[in-house]
């Protein structure tokens, strides 16, 4: 049986022959991807201790609100992202309770490639990774495009969204096809969103940028020791 990190290079392959074969344009850089990684040991009680609440992913399941809007303080400035949850249900509600339970503070904006798309959504901690890889939700049908603006969860094949999103930069059409459901848009700051740090480029292997699987396995303090200048959410939360 394929392993699951072979699957994912297959499914990658798959897309960019099938770019190949429809004479579409490549992005400028790979499909917004989340790297599946092995399931680590159980954190130590003290890290757990820490945040509880993150570590109990079955209680993230309050159904959002029909239109909600998401404030992100940055190291950058502020930006807001008015999400429609008749775009992409699925996607909306898990976005409005990692927003809502403090998921998403302190991440970094680990992919950023000016002209494609800018990601984050792992978090900051090793513990909190190891319980939130796996925990993928359905997929949505694709009702909108991904325009300049456009929120969207990043996946891992089909059925493997968990909790890392990008915005786009560009208009990209390309990524409709293969799944990919705008959840959102950004409705203020796309300037800051524009100026957020992209001097290390894709991540590794492909690039120099930071590598997924440490990410998961060291959280923060691998970033901020190899890739300093990553800028990063100072709080994100639910605003009227």
């Amino acid at each position: 049986m394929l392993g699951r990190m072979t699957k994912q290079f297959l499914f990658c392959t798959f897309v960019v022959a099938a770019l190949a074969s429809l004479g579409c344009k490549k992005p400028a850089g790979e499909p917004p991807t989340q790297i599946a990684q092995p399931v680590a040991a159980a954190p130590a009680p003290s890290a757990a201790a820490e945040k509880p609440s993150l570590l109990k992913v079955a209680a993230f399941k309050e159904q959002a609100p029909a239109m909600y809007r998401a404030k992100f303080t940055t190291s950058k400035g502020n930006f807001v992202v008015e999400v429609q949850r008749d775009w992409a249900p699925q996607g909306a509600d898990r976005f409005f309770n990692l927003v809502k339970n403090g998921y998403f503070n302190s991440a970094r904006f680990f992919r950023v490639i000016k002209g494609f798309m800018v990601q984050w959504g792992i978090h900051g901690q090793s513990d909190v990774n190891a319980v939130w890889r796996n925990a993928n939700i359905p997929d949505d049908p694709v009702k909108q495009s991904n325009k300049r603006g456009f929120i969207t969860f990043a996946t891992a094949g089909p059925n493997t969204r968990t909790t890392q999103v990008f915005i786009n930069y560009g208009d990209n059409a390309q990524l409709d096809g293969m799944g990919f459901a705008p959840f959102g848009k950004v409705s203020s700051g796309m300037e800051v969103v524009d100026g957020l740090h992209g001097g290390y480029g894709e991540g590794a292997p492909q690039g120099m940028g930071p590598n997924q699987g440490r990410m998961q396995s060291e959280g923060n303090a691998y970033l901020a020791r190899d890739f300093p200048n990553l800028d990063y959410i100072v709080e994100a939360s639910i605003v009227p």
